[in-house]
């Protein structure tokens, strides 16, 4: 999906847009027009009644906004001196993103303060830009895309950024000090489908004015697509780890039988299980190295992540979820070697159900790719029961953005997983536990369950302390033979009881 990098280079460069002279021409963000009272109520009545009525797409954005090159679209960004609430006692500051190149449509950006709702209306004299950008047209349809937002996060008066809304219903968040990684989204609807998939939008957002001094921050949206439409509430507390509390009510168009609840959008290049498909200066490319679930039975379950060679979906049934999320493991520069993507620097998302959400399955999708600007891991809760047409459902959830999620034990990581050729013949996997405290003295006592269904394996599993991490390595040779696809189930115990999580992974020819 071309939106990530999208997004990424549109952020990029208003962070590196440079303030200049003090004498420019200041044309701050401001609300007008007529006030309204305002509450959630309103946004929920808003999709309830879009529900009622037959789809209706949005209208286009002036051709010309729509037709520049992607260079061309570069050479405009927003102006920090002109966000809305600079120079106040607000403790936000909120920057737009204009309508253009790839996102078509505009959406309608409405302040709320004190309970009364206005419209942001557009105006392109809050942007920056060179004397190269073209003279393009301005007329109804033209507007903004979407939104950011900035607070003191480190340091007094310095505002950064730590969210992003733009782009169907696309949102991305960061743990203070990292770099924007992975993206979540509304909804997610037929995912990898023969059929095609529906991509639901953000076309309304309700930016509340939060006091001075405020440490959490509350965001609406008003979300619709031919299958449903949608209200949401976003509660944003930054910090080393950014907690979002959603709450999200949706009203279905048409018999809807897969839905993806609080979806995760990831990047998965390569690694040292397929490393010899890139020729590339980098050790490793990726966003995220693995899928963290932890089940309604109160297993933990990590599933090594794969770029595929065709597309592949893998489906973990489940009751009553306590968690999961795309993590980042790999901490270190030398583990990517990238000094520009600062993949090591980029967040987990880890989502928590905010109530028992019934039977259904967490659902990966690992879409093959060759190049690191596409989207190809897609993560999802997926209900069992249908969304009838006519029907509503609540849920609520937490995304937390920034690194592992706190759950129950001392269960030992997967730290990293190695696939390749053996030494004479088949295959070898080498998977690195962390070390913990519950590492026995006598690690001969460590005892491997390994499953697998279908290949042979060439020796038993081997298990080693490495001495460059102290924590065990657990090593399985294999001949696949004949088989496209294998999947492996494995984990490590001590005499007393489990010592790691457990170890999943898809092997595909």
């Amino acid at each position: 999906m071309i939106r990530r990098e999208f997004l990424v280079s549109l952020m990029a460069l208003a962070a590196a847009a440079p303030l200049r002279a003090q004498d420019l021409p200041v044309t701050p963000l401001a609300p007008k027009g007529t006030a309204t009272p305002f509450s959630f109520d309103v946004v929920r009545t808003r999709a309830a009644d879009l529900a009622a009525k037959p789809y209706a797409m949005r209208p286009m954005i002036p051709d010309a906004w729509r037709n520049l090159s992607f260079d061309e679209f570069n050479h405009i960004w927003f102006a920090e001196r002109n966000a809305l609430w600079n120079n106040t006692d607000a403790a936000l500051r909120v920057d737009t993103f204009s309508a253009g190149l790839y996102i078509p449509h505009a959406v309608e950006i409405n302040i709320v303060e004190g309970g009364l709702s206005q419209v942001l209306p557009y105006d392109i004299n809050v942007f920056d830009k060179t004397d190269t950008f073209p003279d393009l047209p301005v007329d109804e349809t033209m507007g903004f895309s979407g939104l950011r937002l900035r607070a003191e996060l480190e340091h007094p008066g310095i505002f950064t950024e730590f969210m992003v809304m733009q782009g169907a219903s696309y949102f991305r968040a960061i743990g203070t000090g990292q770099t924007y990684g992975l993206s979540a989204r509304g909804l997610a609807i037929d995912t990898a489908e023969p059929t095609g998939e529906e991509f639901p939008d953000f076309t309304a957002y309700w930016v509340e004015r939060p006091s001075p001094g405020q440490r959490s921050f509350i965001i609406h949206a008003l979300m619709d697509s031919p299958g449903v439409s949608g209200a949401y509430k976003f509660t944003v507390r930054p910090g080393q780890t950014l907690e979002m509390d959603v709450e999200a009510e949706l009203y279905a168009r048409r018999d809807m039988a897969h839905v993806g609840v609080a979806p995760l959008t990831s990047m998965f290049l390569f690694d040292e299980s397929n490393r010899n498909r890139f020729n590339d200066f980098r050790s490793a490319v990726y966003d995220n190295d693995g899928l963290l679930i932890w089940n309604g039975a109160g297993e933990v379950l990590w599933r090594a992540l794969a770029n595929p060679v065709s597309l592949q979906v893998s489906s973990f049934g489940d009751k009553d979820p306590k968690g999961f999320g795309l993590m980042q493991r790999a901490k270190h520069f030398d583990d990517f070697g990238d000094m520009v993507a600062k993949y090591e620097n980029r967040p987990g998302l880890w989502v928590e159900p905010g109530e028992g959400w019934g039977e259904g399955a967490i659902t990966l999708v690992e879409l093959p790719t060759d190049k690191e600007i596409n989207d190809n891991i897609v993560a999802y809760w997926r209900p069992k029961d249908p969304f009838m047409a006519g029907t509503q459902r609540r849920m609520t959830y937490r995304l937390n953005w920034g690194g592992e999620p706190e759950l129950p034990g001392t269960l030992a990581h997967v730290t990293n997983t190695r696939i390749g050729n053996a030494y004479e013949h088949g295959l070898i996997t080498t998977i690195d536990f962390a070390k913990t405290d519950a590492l026995p003295a006598d690690f001969a006592t460590l005892a491997a369950t390994v499953t697998n269904s279908s290949g042979t394996m060439l020796s038993a599993p081997l298990i080693q302390i490495n001495p460059e991490t102290g924590g065990p390595r657990l090593a399985l040779s294999f001949d696949p033979g004949k088989e496209t696809y294998i999947e492996f189930r494995a984990q490590l115990a001590t005499p007393t009881g489990g010592y790691s999580e457990v170890w999943l992974y898809r092997w595909t020819a």
